[in-house]
This record gives C-alpha cells, structure tokens and sequence, in this order.
C-alpha cells in the first residue's frame, strides 16, 4: 500500500509578532510625551502674544467704556500675571478642561466635541480615497516606469501635489457649483446639509453624501499625489532587487511577482507617510472646511481666529498636535513590527 502523500512544507519564512522592547517602548513614550510638553508651551505662548486685544475686539462695534473693559479681562482672566495664566493652563490641559469659550459661552471641550464627527466624516472619506487611490496609481506607474501610463500618472500627481488647497477648491466651487457652464448648481455650495429637507432617514443621508463631495474632492486630489509619488519611487526601486530575479526563475507570473513580492516590501516607506498623514488630516480640514464652511474642527479654528476666541484656539491647537504626535508614535511601532531590519537595531 502506497503511503499517503506528505504536504511540503511552506518555504516562505512566518512573520513572527514580536512585542517591542520594555526600553523601546519608553524611549518612543519618553518622546510623545516631551513632545507634547514642548507643543503645549508653543501653544500658550502663540496665543497669548497676539498683538490684537480679545477684550476689544469682542466688543467693537459696541458702546463700552474702559471700566466695562476691565471688568471683562478680569472675568476672563486676562488680568492675571501671565506665568499664572500658564500654569492654569497647564493645569486644566492635563485634567481635560480646555476652558471655556469667549465667544460661544461653553466649554471649548463641549465644542470639539460636537465638531469632531464632521471632521471625521470628512477627512475619513477623503484619506481612505487617497490611500487606495494613490497607492494602486503608484505601484502600477512604478512597475511600468517610462511608459504612456507612467509619465501621465507623474505628470498629473506632481501638478495637484504642487496646487494650493485653497485654490483648487475655489476652481471646483466654480466649475459645479457658482460658475457658468453646464455644471452650474450641481453641487451644493456650502454646509454639510440642506436644513429644508429632513434631517434623518435615506434623505438626510444623501443630502450629507452630495455635500461632501466638494470637500472631500479637493483632499483627495491633493493628497493622492503624494503616496503616487513615494509609492512609484518605492516600487522603482524595489524592481532591480535579487530576490525579484528568483522570484521570476521560479516561473511566478509578473502579476505574482509584483503582489507578493515587490508590494510588501514597497509598502514601508508608504505606512510611515500613512500615519504621519492620519495625524495630520485634523489639522489639515482647516482650509477646506472653511472654503466650504463645513460644519468641524478647521471652520471652528477658523472662526476662531476671526475673534480671536483664545481658549478656542488653544483647545483646537492642542487636539491637532496631539493627534500628529499620536500617529507619529504609532507610525514608529507600526513600522518596527513590518520592517526586520528595524526590529534588529
């Protein structure tokens, strides 16, 4: 009786999950958070030497007399020496109170709060775009590099890449939106959705859809660019590789080649840029929010800065860089575990 075929044995190497050093893991921490207490300086003094006066820029236009002014700062703090105002600030920062705002009379936590879901919505949609978008563009203009493909994929990434955010958004306001031509008023202009129509079920959720197209565009096409570029480089270079050559000697497809080979190891300098991205998407909608007056994060900085509301200020500023130094340390832990050569440092 025969005996029963064996299966052989997988000859690619398992990728083994391997927890992070203990001193690893607290330099990187030991980083975030100097980082952190360094951002929070930046922070108080940024706003707190603006050569404007909120007291009387929140009451211009207004009969109000000097007595009435003093009165205000004093309310608002502003009175108060100002390594005492750092301290406060310090202080309600690390236990979670980001103050209360001058113009909207809340707490500026209360504010982020009910603005973050539409910075989210936003910025969510437009990153997950650009990755799968600029990703999949870049490897496959990367594998053909000098081709009719490649050269108009570079071509176009380099040009949006280089265009202000500010002005292409104008231009697509323009051309769907305001402007003449056969595209005018297809687009909403402004707002997150029509306060006509209903606010919840299938409707609602359209209405949102077709606001957020505008926005949503802009970020893309301005962020794609940027992982076409560092993924075709990647490929690009990953295409002379030996590994590749024995690859193809053991009769792999091209296709088999480039997905299971190629692609991995291309993907590293692209999952750094990834995160450093996530972190930096908040911070980023101010410009598009506020061309668009999308209700989040960007338009309430933005209308901030018009008061300037102080406390808003701090409170946005503070949410955005720790989001950065957030992604920034996770980007370091992500790419330990993909990459061995880091592991072995």
């Amino acid at each position: 009786m025969a005996e029963p075929a064996v299966a052989a044995p997988d000859p690619r190497p398992r990728r083994a999950f391997r927890v992070p050093r203990p001193g690893y893991l607290v330099t990187k921490l030991a980083a975030a958070v100097v980082s952190f207490a360094v951002t929070l300086v930046i922070g108080f003094v940024l706003f707190n030497v603006m050569p404007a006066d909120p007291v009387r820029t929140m009451t211009q236009g207004r009969p109000v007399g000097e007595a009435q002014l003093a009165e205000l700062r004093i309310q608002l703090g502003l009175n108060k020496p100002m390594w005492e105002r750092f301290l406060s600030y310090v202080s309600d920062t690390l236990h979670g109170h980001l103050g209360y705002s001058w113009e909207y009379q809340q707490s500026v936590a209360s504010l982020i709060a009910s603005r973050i879901g539409p910075t989210l919505l936003l910025m969510g949609t437009s990153f997950a775009i650009s990755v799968v978008l600029g990703l999949w563009l870049g490897m496959r203009s990367g594998w053909r590099a000098g081709s009719l493909f490649d050269r108009f994929t570079s071509a176009t990434s380099l040009t949006l890449w280089s265009v202000p955010t500010f002005w292409l958004g104008m231009i697509l306001l323009i051309v769907f939106s305001v402007g003449i031509g056969p595209f005018h008023g297809f687009l909403p202009t402004a707002g997150m959705s029509d306060p006509t129509l209903p606010q919840t079920g299938m409707t609602h959720y359209l209405d949102v859809a077709r606001h957020l197209v505008l926005p949503a565009l802009t970020m893309v096409l301005v962020v794609y660019a940027q992982y076409v570029t560092i993924m075709r480089s990647s490929i690009i270079e990953e295409k002379g590789s030996p590994y590749l050559l024995t690859a193809r000697a053991k009769g792999l497809t091209d296709d088999a080649v480039r997905r299971r080979h190629a692609l991995p190891n291309a993907l590293l300098p692209s999952v750094t840029m990834i995160f450093m991205h996530l972190g930096g998407l908040i911070s980023g909608a101010v410009t598009v929010e506020a061309i668009f007056s999308w209700p989040g994060l960007g338009d309430l900085t933005y209308q901030a800065l018009t008061i300037p509301d102080l406390p808003v200020l701090q409170g946005t500023f503070i949410v955005f860089s720790a989001s950065v130094i957030l992604m920034n340390l996770l980007a370091d832990l992500v790419y330990r575990f993909l990459d061995p050569r880091v592991r072995a440092q």
